[in-house]
C-alpha cells in the first residue's frame, strides 16, 4: 500500500521555486494515485489568493496548476486558519476550496500522514 504523503507549501507564490516545486510534486503523485495532501501555510497562504498578477514579476500564473489538482486526484486541500488570518485572507474568496485548520487540527493533520515535505 502507497504512503500517504502530505506536502507543506510554506512560501509566497512568486519569493523562489519552491511553490512550483510542490505543486509539481503534488501532480505527479496525484498522477500515480497516491494518497496526497496540501497543506498552505506561512506566506504559502498566498498561492490561493484570487486576481495575482505574476506578469509583473516576469512569473508564470499557478493558477492553473492549483485548479489542475482535483484533476489528478489530490482533494485533501488544506490551509493554516491563523495563516490566513494574520494576511487578511477571506476563506470565502480563495481560488480553491480548502479546509481551514486552527492550530491543534493541524497538528493532528500532520500526525496522520506517513511521510511530510516542507517547501
Amino acid at each position: 500500500m502507497a504512503k500517504s504523503l502530505l506536502i507543506m507549501c510554506r512560501q509566497a507564490p512568486w519569493s523562489g521555486p519552491a511553490a512550483r516545486e510542490a505543486l509539481d510534486i503534488a501532480l505527479a503523485g496525484g498522477a500515480f494515485d497516491l494518497p496526497i495532501g496540501l497543506l498552505f501555510l506561512d506566506d504559502g497562504v498566498f498561492q490561493l489568493a484570487q486576481a495575482q498578477q505574476p506578469s509583473a514579476l516576469q512569473q508564470k500564473d499557478l493558477t492553473a496548476n492549483l485548479q489542475a489538482l482535483p484533476l489528478f486526484g489530490v482533494e485533501s486541500l488544506y490551509a493554516s486558519l491563523r495563516s490566513l488570518q494574520e494576511r487578511g485572507l477571506d476563506t470565502q474568496a480563495l481560488n480553491l476550496p480548502v479546509e481551514s485548520l486552527d492550530d491543534a487540527a493541524l497538528t493532528t493533520l500532520i500526525n496522520h500522514y506517513d511521510q511530510v515535505i516542507t517547501l
